[in-house]
């Protein structure tokens, strides 16, 4: 079994809280993620993730994507040839693809970086991710 371990981010959420942010690659370019283990997948900004793309080929997605403070909303699937994370590369992801202006919205209000992606938990539970607050480490097992 190999081990990767990232550095992962506490963004401050007002005074009170914190939201978890990590790096990787889509497609060999630089990546910024939230991580979200209450998300049953990883999702991609609608918008954001055409820039990763050369291949900006998007099909309805037959299942609503819930949670994100919303109840249900329409989603695409697309194709990722390579997601990176330290030295994990996981090839041909089908990627579910969704609206996130709600959360750039926030985050711009609440002065935090833009996210391209939700680390969600079909790719933390795969690859049985460990989140250590106290080293700031995201490491995945593989």
């Amino acid at each position: 079994m190999r081990i990767t371990e990232i550095p992962m981010n506490l963004l401050e959420i007002e005074s009170d809280g914190f939201h978890l942010m990590t790096y990787g690659l889509i497609n060999g370019k630089q990546a910024s993620f939230l991580i979200d283990t209450g998300a049953s997948r990883t999702v991609f900004d609608l918008e954001g993730i055409k820039s990763f793309l050369s291949d900006q080929a998007f099909e309805e997605n037959e299942k609503l994507s819930t949670g994100l403070g919303t109840n249900s909303m329409p989603s695409q699937v697309t194709q990722i040839d390579s997601i990176t994370f330290g030295e994990l590369i996981i090839k041909n992801y089908t990627a579910v693809v969704i609206d996130l202006t709600h959360v750039h919205q926030s985050y711009k209000i609440l002065g935090l970086p833009e996210i391209n992606g939700v680390l969600g938990g079909d790719i933390l539970r795969t690859y049985k991710c460990v989140i250590n607050y106290r080293k700031k480490k995201l490491k995945f097992y593989y």
